[in-house]
């Protein structure tokens, strides 16, 4: 057995699985991906297969084991990061799901949202305890939709019949063959029942949404043994006994991996939405700019808690200028085009497929394409898409400013799409401060090998973590900031004729 120690990490997202196997130095050993089907039954509703996501996930683990020559006895642990508000409901007897998983994109319960927040006072109740909006977006919504839908979902639960996870409670569970039942904090205090301050379930939130509070996994904190990975799972034979000993959801996960253990640093992941974090420290910061407050990570009985903005769709439009415009043929294609005209001009593209997320909180919106002219060509369309992107993550910065109450003087970033230098360049424009890119990009999956390798003694402490970062390029404000505003205040008034589209039924 050698000396250097490996951390196997599992990034289940959105669109893919991932696996990626590190040692102690950062280094990847090894990464494997594979896309799964993103089902959509009605507009605005997006589903995912629970045994395909659980299939996807396996077979990646199994072509890194294989393919990356490492003696499985020297990997330490597994550590796990995860689409976070995607909700699964699964038989405790036999593990088959009752219905495919919703989607945290997925808007069919925006009724059950609206209707909670005509109740008087609920919505201050939720911000309590919860840090977030009522909204479709989490969890809640969605357990209350799959009991009240799915047939003898609801008596089933109350009898003790059905488990409820996030998808890193569903991998837990599949990994130990069916034996761990647990939830990380970070995922939990991204259902909407979820009491911040006192790291449990909130019995007044279940009774509010009618969820049975026996379905509920045990909450347990990032880094820590949750159990090992069973014997006789068909081709993870070599693995069995590891432990499965760090989780966080994929944005905690990302701040953790960009090393912003200080209160006041920030990221943002370019992923299939947008995410910007920033580490407010050991206590909860309550919002009145339209962010949500949730659970950093907690590591040796203490929590950090973040500050948070959502962007609905980001990476996303990408997808849809190549996948059904078919602007493009593949995803880089989009810089290409973009950095053949000088600016968009003038046309703006507001993304709002799925309504928007902070700080707007509308669910009512839809994408909308203002400014076009005769002379607008692809190219305009796909620098405007880009230029989306870093519109909504100013959005989110601008609130978190006025959250935060200090000055953010650098952003840290990751996720697929920030490998555009044009987009990052227009990000660091419009926000005024350096944007700072890692060299090693995979930082969510980092972060959840972190907390794994924490639990599991590869690393000491987050000192020893924070000498592992470093930059591959920082961009710092070129444009001259006139233009930014006035471009930013075009951004705004587009957003404008995005919401509140879709009319209440």
């Amino acid at each position: 057995m050698s000396q250097t120690k490996y951390i196997l990490s599992l990034d289940q997202g959105t669109t893919s699985s991932r696996a990626i196997l590190f040692d102690n130095e950062q280094n990847i050993l090894c990464v494997q991906q594979r896309e799964f089907e993103q089902i959509y039954p009605h507009q605005g509703w997006v589903e995912h297969n629970p045994m395909e996501i659980w299939s996807s996930q396996y077979g990646v683990m199994n072509e890194v084991i294989a393919q990356s020559g490492v003696d499985p006895r020297d990997i330490a642990g597994i550590g796990i990061t995860n689409q976070r508000e995607t909700t699964i409901l699964w038989e405790r007897a036999t593990g088959r799901p009752v219905y495919n998983a919703i989607v945290w994109q997925c808007r069919r319960t925006a009724d059950i949202a609206d209707a909670l927040r005509e109740k008087r006072g609920v919505s201050e109740l939720v911000a309590e305890k919860t840090g977030l909006h009522i909204d479709a977006y989490f969890s809640a919504t969605k357990i209350k939709w799959l009991l009240h839908h799915v047939p003898s979902a609801r008596e089933r639960a109350e009898r003790g019949e059905i488990l409820f996870g996030t998808v890193e409670t569903w991998l837990i569970w599949r990994l130990t063959g069916g034996k761990v039942h647990v939830t990380d904090y970070s995922n939990a205090s991204r259902t909407m029942l979820f009491n911040i301050h006192t790291l449990s379930w909130d019995e007044e939130l279940c009774a509010l949404l009618d969820i049975p509070m026996n379905i509920l996994p045990r909450p347990v904190s990032n880094s820590e043994v949750y159990g090992t990975v069973a014997e006789g799972i068909e081709g993870l034979e070599e693995l069995a006994g590891v432990p499965i000993c760090g989780a966080a959801g994929d944005q905690q996960a990302a701040l953790f991996g960009q090393g912003c253990f200080t209160r006041g640093q920030a990221k943002n992941t370019y992923g299939t939405g947008c995410f910007t974090l920033m580490n407010v420290g050991g206590a909860p910061v309550r919002s009145r700019a339209g962010l949500v407050t949730t659970v950093g990570w907690s590591l040796n009985g203490e929590t950090t808690y973040a500050l948070e903005g959502s962007v609905f769709n980001a990476g996303s439009a990408i997808q849809w200028l190549r996948d059904e415009l078919q602007v493009i043929s593949t995803s880089h294609e989009c810089d290409i085009l973009a950095e053949s005209v000088p600016d968009s001009g003038g046309i703006y593209l507001v993304p709002a497929f799925t309504g928007l997320g902070a700080p707007y909180w509308d669910m009512y919106a839809r994408g909308c394409v203002v400014g076009i002219t005769r002379g607008t060509t692809k190219a305009h369309f796909a620098r405007a898409v880009l230029e989306s992107i870093a519109y909504q993550v100013t959005d989110l910065m601008t609130a978190m400013r006025q959250d935060a109450g200090c000055e953010i003087s650098l952003l840290r970033v990751d996720g697929g799409a920030s490998v555009s230098d044009l987009m990052m360049q227009f990000q660091a424009d419009l926000l005024r401060i350096p944007v700072d890119r890692p060299a090693m990009v995979e930082t969510t999956a980092f972060g959840a090998a972190s907390l794994a390798g924490l639990a599991a003694g590869v690393w000491k402490d987050l000192d020893e973590l924070s000498t592992l970062r470093c930059s591959e390029r920082v961009f710092t404000p070129e444009r001259a900031q006139y233009e930014c505003e006035e471009l930013y205040r075009g951004w705004k008034r587009a957003v404008g004729c995005a919401q509140g589209w879709v009319e209440k039924k």
